[in-house]
């Protein structure tokens, strides 16, 4: 296992990040310790979870394996959603943020919470009230670092302005859906991020699923894409470009001896600017099968092939600015 720099820290993560998202729902409070307990042996150190993945349960179980090794760990979980039935027990206003991060501590049975990360924007809150709270945090000791996820390149760029503005602590990473089908952050924020030096680690890298293999153009009769909603759901994956940049995806698995999830996260890995997908898994094989990612380099010509099948069309004003882009 390799480590890189979180963004413009000094903070030092496992090149894959655990997501915690299935354990304690269809991954057993037995199974998640014992996935967290191979990946630790492996050398990796960076989980991720949230106070709404199963209501709670899942930061419960990541406290519990961790307990032990809590400085060895680098610990991210998320705030925004709702977590109570009246009306402060959502967003990041400053109430929901104290109370929901006393709440997740409490879960996770820490006194200290390494990442802490805006789930999606708050339209309702001031972003300088909600940077405020969280540098308030960082301050008292209870949160180490700041991130969010699933923002617009111009949410992140006010975030990151209003935090440099007021002297306030900044994101140092995001956290996007990002993979071989779904590479929407190139056309702004994969730059945005390579240009401020904020950490980019992605979920969804192998699609929902999409990316192992296990599917063809029929309709899915089990897993995630079976969902009727959600970035997960076939109606969002199963379009012919998709398809074609699976069979790009086998091809390769194929030709390098491996299996496509770990083709897919292979070319993830070795993207500039990612600095560690989170990958979930539901059982152990699985995540031996994700695991497997490691310890080995894709041929150039191979990344290049997946990342040729799998890019954005030419849009304005990428198409644009490329035309009068000057030689030096």
């Amino acid at each position: 296992m390799q480590y890189r720099l979180l963004g413009r820290s000094g903070l030092a993560v496992s090149e894959l990040c655990l997501g915690t998202m299935t354990f304690g729902n269809t991954t057993s409070e037995t199974d998640s310790i014992e996935m967290m307990n191979r990946f630790f042996e492996k050398g990796g150190n960076f989980l991720d979870t949230a106070n709404v993945y199963v209501s709670g349960r899942s930061e419960e179980i990541v406290g519990k394996a961790i307990k032990d090794r809590r400085s060895e760990v680098v610990l991210a979980t998320k705030v925004r959603f709702a977590t109570a039935n009246h009306p402060n027990g959502v967003g990041v206003s400053r109430k929901h943020i104290m109370d929901a991060v006393e709440a997740s501590l409490k879960r996770l049975d820490t006194d200290y919470i390494d990442l802490y990360q805006v789930h999606v924007w708050d339209h309702a809150t001031p972003i300088e009230e909600t940077l405020r709270a969280l540098d308030d945090l960082v301050t008292s000791g209870k949160v180490r670092y700041i991130g969010c996820s699933n923002f617009f390149a111009w949410q992140l760029m006010k975030s990151l302005s209003t935090s440099d503005w007021n002297r306030y602590v900044r994101f140092i990473s995001i956290q996007p859906q990002y993979s071989l089908v779904s590479r929407e952050m190139d056309r702004e924020m994969l730059s945005l991020c390579l240009e401020e030096n904020v950490g980019i680690i992605p979920w969804a890298p192998l699609g929902g699923g999409f990316l192992t293999g296990r599917y063809t153009r029929e309709e899915p009769v089990s897993g995630r894409l079976t969902s009727k909603q959600g970035e997960s759901s076939w109606a969002i994956r199963a379009s012919q470009s998709n398809f074609a940049v699976l069979e790009a995806v086998v091809k390769a698995a194929k030709e390098l001896e491996r299996t496509p999830a770990q083709v897919a996260l292979s070319w993830l890995l070795q993207r500039k600017g990612i600095t560690s997908p989170i990958f979930g898994a539901s059982t152990l094989e699985q995540f031996e099968d994700n695991m497997g990612a490691i310890g080995w380099t894709m041929p150039d010509s191979v990344w290049n092939k997946l990342d040729e099948v799998s890019a954005l069309p030419s849009e304005y004003p990428n198409r644009f600015i490329a035309k009068f882009a000057r030689p030096f």
